[in-house]
């Protein structure tokens, strides 16, 4: 097990955080974010067509780059380190990774070069009123009229759901959970297809509501569909955790920057043994994500047989140190802190939303305890 990173690994992470600061300053990050698509459509294009990295994970026989989730994950943490408001986690993990856990070598070759390439964007679509990623297919169905599959039911929480070229959807069919692909352009829309833009606390990630009425759409093979959905489910997991350890890594360093320039009393309130602790605790909580984190993207690309147990101590751990270390990012910051043009915010709202995206850190520590057999 290689729990560190190697040269080229290294060098990719240098690169990609020269770029993000570079073209993704706090200013664009805000005009993004606020924008009609919510993000930056050119940063995107040179994400995928020039960079690659939309790609990485996926086989270069569809376009991509061959590479791992060890590199995906460190694209990932530059990505949360500027809370860069983008369509990545839905197009190069959710899509990707449910296209290539299915049996469909025809939709592979057909859609993952266009994904690959930043051309289209894609996303899954499985949670329903609860949240939940509910291995039936939930009460959205998938039925046969007239030789044509159809989609009936509401699917929420849907990264990216607002702007996807492509959906894949997880649905209940008369014989069992299935997957279907619902190809809705922005400039050709699928019938029937009803997408509301949700309103949540992080203004840098959109999520989406999808209501389906007959709306036709493409099954895909698979021979397990259930357990496609746990694979794309465990990947997503890790690949939002790495995410989480950028933004808590970056939380750590301002808080720490502010705490040697900012005065009180007379002194640095570095100085002050409270405020010490409190950073200590900041680079504990960052030392030991980047061990599971590591651990985590290292078993998704050698040991699949562990990842089920990696991914939800990834979840379990990262989501309430990300947010602990938000926490103290804004208190640190004193009133500053609290106030719409620091970042401090931010940060503290993509922790809180990312904490709770694929469920609440109790919902991880018990499917964790399940899969230990505790």
């Amino acid at each position: 097990m290689q729990l560190v990173l190697d040269s080229e690994q290294r060098e990719l992470r240098s690169a990609v955080r020269k770029f993000l600061l570079d073209q993704s300053p706090s200013a664009k990050v805000r005009a993004a974010m606020v924008s009609e698509s919510g993000y930056d459509a050119e940063l995107w294009r040179r994400l995928g067509a020039e960079l690659g990295l939309i790609g990485l994970v996926v086989p270069e026989e569809y376009g991509g780059s061959g590479a791992g989730h060890v590199e995906r994950s460190v694209v990932l943490e530059e990505l949360g380190r500027v809370l860069v408001p983008s369509p990545f986690l839905a197009t190069a993990v959710l899509a990707v990774d449910a296209l290539l856990a299915l049996d469909d070598e025809p939709a592979r070759a057909e859609l993952l070069p266009a994904l690959a390439a930043g051309e289209r964007i894609g996303t899954a679509a499985v949670a329903e009123g609860s949240g939940d990623w509910d291995r039936s297919g939930g009460t959205t169905t998938a039925t046969e009229r007239d030789g044509q599959w159809v989609l009936d039911g509401v699917k929420t929480l849907v990264l990216a759901g607002d702007i996807a070229d492509l959906v894949l959807v997880y649905a209940a069919t008369p014989d069992g959970p299935g997957w279907f692909a619902v190809d809705s352009p922005p400039d050709n829309p699928a019938a029937g297809l009803e997408r509301t833009t949700l309103t949540g606390i992080d203004p840098t990630r959109r999520l989406a509501r999808l209501r389906f009425a007959a709306t036709p759409a493409r099954p895909l093979t698979s021979a397990d569909p259930a357990a496609a959905l746990d694979l794309v489910a465990d990947l997503a997991a890790v690949a939002l955790a790495a995410e989480q350890l950028g933004g808590l890594e970056r939380a750590m360093e301002v808080t720490v920057d502010y705490a040697k320039v900012r005065v009180q009393f007379g002194r640095p309130i570095g100085s002050y043994q409270a405020v010490k602790h409190g950073c200590a605790d900041m680079y504990s909580a960052w030392e030991h994500g980047v061990s599971v984190v590591r651990y985590a993207a290292w078993v998704a690309d050698h040991n699949l047989a562990e990842l089920p147990v990696a991914a939800e101590l990834a979840q379990a751990y990262l989501g309430p140190a990300y947010f602990e270390v938000a926490t103290g990012m804004v208190q640190y910051h004193g009133g500053i802190g609290y106030t719409w043009e620091h970042d401090a915010h931010l940060y503290y709202k993509r922790a809180k939303s990312s904490e709770l995206l694929f469920g609440s850190p109790a919902r991880h520590r018990a499917r964790l305890a399940d899969r230990l057999g505790v």
